[in-house]
């Protein structure tokens, strides 16, 4: 039996006789591991650098290798952390903090088999190639079944000039990207869905399918799916397509700026999924940096400050390159609090009770999970596991 439901009239900000291929996704069957880890008061997932970021010279375990993010991913996954994803960028040389940078579709998908219950996000920029649908509906298949129903796509399409460039065309405008987005992932949910071979030829890109076939179908409807954006045509996009928004807060990285600018921003997303019958899940990335005092929390925070990174080209952020993304605009308002540069969406920074405190405030803000970022992984985990955790759960925020 298709897992396709009937589509919702298009709401009238979309184009005349805009449309969508819905699906019945993970989100939406009970049994599935994503639907298990949104019943979590707050989801917990982990943001991976699988690149060399410096933030700090302060010294740390960090490093880009998968040996060190696979032990990461399966210390949260011991302490019970939903999920875990990276982002994935193509920079010319110089470009990164350092001189390694691997691939987030490859890793966290190689990853699926040496974990068991973590959920695993592979960030993949979906127009660079392009990527023809069938390629990503076979490999999405096969990780799918590789990790029984626990991997997904966290779906970008593109804000830097420098990186379209290197794959040999011009920057595509903003909104047309996400209008190329979703007419590839009506192809890709029909590929995972259909009974019978199913043809398209794209308006919007080169590629064409004719008579395609994808087996085995995905184990919950379809691998899940995340969109990170915070432009309105990605809203619109992530809100048709996407199980969860990887949001960044409006009002910038400092705490109070995110929690006054976060809940009309949060509201807006839901609404515009309602209007297609749809819920989505947001996510935001905090850095935490915490100690058991506050004597050692700042003098932690103090050390990060006062060791800045070593020049390496560009820095993290690389502000040089020409970007026309939405989601970081406003940041730089002076009427918000503005953060350390500490690299995240927003900068939690206290003892383990103020950081359970700002939890509890972002939960009411409206966000559904946290995908934490750390100075150092390694030993900020443990700190984390030992010392935050059981005060969440306490809280009521985990189960």
């Amino acid at each position: 039996m298709s897992s396709a439901i009937a589509t919702p009239a298009a709401p009238a900000a979309w184009s005349a006789g805009e449309s969508f291929y819905r699906v019945r996704g993970p989100l939406e069957r009970a049994d599935s591991p994503l639907a298990r880890a949104a019943r979590q008061p707050l989801m917990l997932g982990l943001f991976l650098n699988l690149q060399d970021i410096s933030i700090s010279s302060y010294p740390t375990s960090n490093t880009w290798t998968f040996d060190y993010n696979a032990d990461i991913v399966r210390q949260g996954e011991a302490l019970g952390f939903d999920l875990a994803f990276s982002r994935t960028q193509w920079l010319p040389k110089g470009g990164y903090d350092g001189e390694a940078s691997l691939d987030s579709f490859v890793a966290l998908g190689g990853m699926a088999a040496i974990t068991k219950s973590i959920l695993l996000i592979s960030t993949i920029h979906v127009l660079y190639g392009p990527w023809h649908p069938l390629h990503l509906a076979k490999f999405g298949a096969t990780l799918d079944h590789i990790s029984k129903g626990r991997w997904g796509i966290n779906i970008v399409t593109g804000h830097r000039a420098v990186e379209h460039e290197m794959f040999g065309w011009q920057r595509i405008e903003h909104d047309k990207r996400y209008t190329m987005a979703g007419e590839l992932f009506d192809v890709l949910n029909r590929l995972w869905t259909a009974d019978d071979n199913y043809s398209h030829e794209s308006v919007h890109s080169a590629w064409k399918v004719s008579n395609g076939w994808i087996t085995p179908k995905p184990l919950y409807g379809r691998p899940v799916l995340v969109t990170a954006t915070g432009s309105q045509a990605g809203i619109d996009f992530a809100s048709r397509y996407s199980d969860i928004l990887f949001i960044t807060s409006p009002g910038g990285a400092h705490i109070d700026s995110a929690l006054a600018t976060l809940p009309p921003h949060i509201d807006a997303i839901r609404s515009t999924a309602a209007s297609v019958e749809r819920e989505v899940r947001t996510l935001i990335n905090p850095v935490i940096v915490s100690r058991n005092t506050e004597k050692e929390t700042q003098a932690y925070l103090d050390a990060l400050l006062d060791n800045p990174p070593r020049p390496k080209g560009a820095s993290f952020g690389h502000g040089h390159y020409d970007s026309d993304a939405h989601a970081w605009r406003g940041r730089s308002d002076k009427t918000h609090k503005q953060g350390y540069g500490l690299g995240g969406n927003i900068e939690i920074i206290g003892t383990p009770e103020q950081v359970v405190e700002q939890f509890i405030a972002l939960k009411r803000a409206g966000i559904d999970g946290l995908q934490l970022g750390f100075a150092d992984f390694r030993a900020d985990l443990q700190h984390f596991g030992e010392n935050i955790l059981p005060l969440m759960k306490s809280a009521g925020l985990r189960f």
